[in-house]
């Protein structure tokens, strides 16, 4: 289990995430693909990407538009592993 992160902990490090954002015990983003296909492709590369990390985010596709929570749920919020997989997530949309 990681230690939750505090609100100023969490407030600095969103500033690493600019396109993410914060929902209570959380973080998010939601990206509009092109098509419903780029969609569920995005979501085949972060499926193996979170195995990886052993860190899970919930996942909701609506039509074209995906959107990606992650928080901890063994520690009860946000922990640096939510950081290191948003930025995990980012880096594959960059690619």
């Amino acid at each position: 289990m990681t230690d939750r992160l505090t609100d100023s902990e969490i407030g600095a490090r969103m500033a690493d995430v600019p396109d993410w954002g914060r929902e209570g015990d959380a973080i998010s983003r939601t990206v509009r693909f092109d098509t419903f296909a780029d969609g569920i492709d995005f979501i085949c590369r972060v499926a193996p990407a979170a195995d990886d990390a052993d860190h899970h985010p919930d996942i909701d596709i609506r039509y074209r538009n995906v959107k990606v929570l992650l928080t901890s749920h063994d520690s009860g919020g946000i922990t640096d592993r939510d950081f290191t997989m948003a930025t995990k997530i980012d880096r594959l949309l960059e690619g």
